[in-house]
């Protein structure tokens, strides 16, 4: 394909009130695309718009405030995006939201929560949009995965679910929407300093003393810039790639999960024991 070229289009973008939507935001309209802003999050939301028309004015930028959980909001997006951008030439599904816990410690609710902004909002907004999509010569599609969709550590059975589903319907898209000249770009992102695990939910069954040393291993991992993983996101549409993994975090993993198939998760089980057990330890005890 072609490269995809930024100025003069639309770009429709879900979670874009901070982490790597935010970054992207700021980035796509620096690259000169006019932006759909989709969040849950109104207050912040209305600072990114402030910004963006502040640094690069000129930008047309639209503000949609949606619970991508709920289907009838999800609806609601596509709808006005339709009715006001009958050509869009870039879709990124790039909203999530984590839940901590194991399979039997999160009620049906949480876990279909997780599932429905994870996986059913992508899938939803990118069938309405697709009219918009073709309608857009050299349009393209972002599907924002994880390290979880390639990997499946314990404790994170709803996400890993909600982005190996994502990461499945992405690849397939890629290869029936070749032919309509609409690329298709899967992000797998490590840890990026985004306020992911902040914001993430716990597993109402999981006991309060296990609450705080999970959720400081994984403050841990979270590192990689935002900005410069936006960055890399956009390079790898301008270029039509295929698949991104971001950071060695993603990177490492992704190899050991592809040279040891089944015994990379007795590695990936023993390094996170260990990290935990010594978050948990006294102060001056180590083990």
């Amino acid at each position: 394909m072609t490269p995809y070229h930024f100025g003069g289009r639309t770009a429709v973008l879900t979670g874009a009130a901070s982490g790597i939507g935010e970054q992207l935001a700021y980035q796509l309209a620096a690259r000169g695309s006019d932006l759909v802003l989709v969040d849950v999050d109104a207050a912040r939301l209305e600072e990114v718009a402030g910004r963006i028309d502040r640094v690069t004015p000129g930008r047309s930028v639209r503000q949609l405030v949606a619970d991508l959980s709920d289907r009838s909001a999800v609806d609601g997006v596509a709808t006005q995006v339709l009715a006001e951008h009958p050509a869009i030439g870039l879709l990124v599904n790039n909203a999530g939201m984590a839940l901590g816990g194991r399979f039997d410690q999160v009620t049906v609710d949480e876990f279909e929560k997780v599932m429905n902004v994870n996986f059913r909002a992508p899938f939803l907004l990118t069938h309405a949009l697709l009219p918009a999509l073709k309608a857009q010569p050299g349009a393209h599609l972002v599907n924002v995965s994880s390290l979880f969709g390639l990997i499946a550590p314990a404790g994170q059975s709803a996400y890993c679910a909600s982005k190996f589903a994502l990461r499945g319907l992405s690849q397939v898209l890629r290869a029936e929407l070749a032919d309509d000249g609409i690329g298709v770009t899967t992000v797998h992102p490590g840890g990026i300093r985004t306020r992911i695990a902040e914001n993430a939910v716990i597993g109402s069954g999981v006991p309060a003393e296990e609450i705080e040393p999970n959720q400081r291993v994984f403050d841990k991992l979270l590192t990689y810039p935002p900005e410069k993983a936006a960055r890399q996101i956009l390079d790898a549409v301008a270029k039509r790639k295929a698949r991104l993994l971001i950071a060695s975090s993603a990177k490492l993993p992704d190899l050991l999960a592809r040279l040891l198939p089944v015994g990379h998760e007795r590695i990936v089980k023993a390094a996170t024991s260990a990290s935990v057990a010594r978050r948990r330890a006294p102060q001056g005890v180590t083990r």
